[in-house]
């Protein structure tokens, strides 16, 4: 199509309507994003407590889109910085998503940046020796790693020392491939063997969870009873069970019924949008 004949199908079609301010508003509600505490999530965390008092390194498995990064996220969320005047602060766990294929110095650079000191050029040697300086000086307790599978074979190496050299718990977060990745390592397999499986969710979970997101997140007008048994079946149907695939049909499906003009979510709308995750 060239652009004369893009421009007579946008002149025959019209500008496309602006949406009213409230209705906006409303809208840009529903893209923010919300943490919501879940019995899975709050299990997690324990689970990670305890490694963190008990200084041992171990792993978080689980597939895309169960929620495993927003979960560990909220956990160092939960570890407060401690800031005392002429002192470094004290930063108890970190969390870090490293980057593809990456490498000593990526990931190194990506601790000292989590810790908002500079990062100093020289060999692998010396920003190691300055990574190593700034988690002791900081009072690290726990180093969350998302992403893990991504590190390259060397660099577990590195993750490695990091646990055996400084005593801080190492966290390994990824899907299923990263336990493929780590067994090719005996010595680095040994070191993590502790793993919690964060998974979907099902029955009784998966229901709750529904609730809790159309009380706590979609927080429309009216009631779109979407624990019902007829929703929760398009809605286990259409996801199942992943919560990140909930979270984005569940916000679509209701800033959709609201620039319908209803003030819930009907059962029409909500076959609509998830015809489009199938």
């Amino acid at each position: 199509m060239t652009i004369q004949e893009a421009q007579a199908v946008a002149k025959q079609l019209g500008d496309i309507q602006l949406t009213s301010e409230r209705l906006q508003a409303e809208i840009q509600r529903l893209n923010r994003k919300t943490v919501v505490t879940l019995s899975h999530v709050e299990a997690l965390h324990t689970w990670l407590e305890s490694k963190r008092q008990a200084k041992q390194s171990c792993r978080v498995v689980g597939e895309s889109r169960t929620g495993k990064t927003i979960a560990c996220n909220a956990y160092r969320l939960r570890h407060k910085p401690i800031q005392t005047s002429g002192k470094p602060p004290i930063v108890p766990v970190v969390y870090i998503q490293v980057t593809q294929e990456c490498g000593a110095k990526d990931l190194f650079g990506a601790i000292i940046e989590h810790l908002k000191y500079q990062m100093t050029k020289g060999t692998v040697a010396e920003i190691r020796e300055r990574t190593f300086k700034v988690l002791q000086r900081c009072g690290v307790e726990m180093l969350i790693i998302d992403e893990a599978d991504r590190l390259k074979p060397k660099t577990f190496a590195e993750v490695r020392d990091i646990f055996d050299k400084l005593n801080i718990a190492v966290v390994l977060v990824g899907t299923d491939r990263l336990d493929a990745v780590i067994k090719r390592d005996e010595q680095v397999y040994n070191r993590f063997r502790a793993c919690h499986r964060f998974g979907k969710l099902a029955g009784d979970e998966f229901s709750q969870t529904v609730d809790i997101w159309e009380r706590q997140v979609l927080k429309l007008p009216v009631a779109s009873n979407l624990s019902s048994k007829r929703m929760l079946k398009i809605l286990g149907q259409a996801t199942g069970g992943y919560i990140g695939l909930l979270d984005m049909i569940l916000r679509e499906s209701a800033i959709r019924a609201l620039k319908k003009g209803l003030q819930k979510i009907d059962l029409e709308t909500l076959k609509e949008v998830t015809e489009e995750y199938r």
